[in-house]
């Protein structure tokens, strides 16, 4: 069976977790799989987190919405790199759409509460706060002559000269992309005005061209490094990535702003931290290195 097993994690990791570490135990990786079980582990901590729930039926993410009301968020229990991710849904035609179009990914589904605000990943290992990344969705900025696409393809040949690709994506001229532009009355050849930020995507992720800019761990407050530190040791794992989202901004101590934590990855995907688009490009070598030396029991099984 554990032969099987094996099989089976080279498989998915192949497929999905290119790029992603390894420095944590079978059993970690188990009590960190599902976006519920971080919730259980928020809530009995007091870990800021979102108000939601787990769902099969749609009807029931419905009245959660009746309840609640909009934005809310919906995203499958298990997945990463917001594959499946909806946000944010501000009605009812949305929020049925979301509800069963992310069963395409998991079969349990999250509803949420949303919060409009910074998202952060922050990488923490080994006792320490190891890197923090901002992470936006695409967007571009006007100068009052070019039209969109022509502000795309001057963005991408800025990302492929930094070295970017393949780790950060180009934005692509998709349906996707023309489908928020037309939300928002724009189109590929509509011309911003000078400074003016077109957000292309309303998803984060690096597929549709999301952006990575790097934060000095310095400028971290006392409070909120000891609480990511606390996360850690809460998990009892040796890496986490965890994903954050603050509304004034994470240099601001979480408890004097909304803030709500939403998931911890025991795989974290540590190569973007290394290709940001803004801030500085960090050496990380050394607490890898750390990393590296640990004995994991149990990496290649799933």
């Amino acid at each position: 069976m554990n032969y099987l097993k094996k099989i089976l994690y080279s498989w998915i990791d192949r497929l999905f977790l290119s790029g992603c570490t390894s420095y944590n135990s079978l059993q970690v990786r188990k009590n960190c799989r599902s976006k519920e079980q971080a919730r259980t582990v928020f809530a009995a901590n007091d870990v800021p987190h979102a108000e939601g729930d787990i769902f099969i039926s749609p009807w029931k993410a419905h009245r959660f919405a009746q309840k609640h009301g909009f934005p809310l968020v919906i995203k499958p229990n298990v997945s990463g790199f917001s594959r499946g991710s909806h946000f944010p849904i501000n009605n009812y035609y949305e929020l049925w759409k979301a509800a069963l179009m992310v069963k395409i990914w998991w079969p349990t589904s999250v509803v949420e509460k949303y919060l409009q605000g910074k998202n952060y990943r922050v990488l923490v290992g080994n006792k320490a706060i190891i890197s923090v990344i901002r992470r936006y969705p695409p967007f571009v900025v006007g100068d009052g002559q070019s039209t969109i696409a022509a502000l795309i393809d001057e963005e991408n040949r800025i990302r492929e000269k930094m070295g970017l690709y393949p780790v950060i994506h180009p934005i692509p001229k998709s349906r996707q992309i023309c489908r928020y532009l037309r939300k928002q009355g724009l189109n590929l050849s509509t011309i911003p005005e000078k400074d003016q930020q077109i957000v292309l995507f309303n998803r984060i992720s690096l597929a549709p061209g999301g952006i990575v800019e790097t934060i000095e761990t310095a400028r971290l407050p006392p409070g909120n490094r000891k609480l990511f530190l606390r996360i850690l040791e809460l998990f009892h794992a040796n890496i986490l990535g965890i994903d954050v989202i603050m509304e004034d901004g994470i240099e601001k101590p979480w408890d004097a702003q909304k803030c709500i934590f939403l998931e911890v990855n025991s795989r974290p995907f540590t190569t973007m931290h290394n290709v940001p688009r803004y801030g500085k490009t960090e050496d990380l070598s050394a607490h890898f290195q750390r990393l590296d030396a640990l004995e994991v029991g149990q990496k290649e099984l799933f």
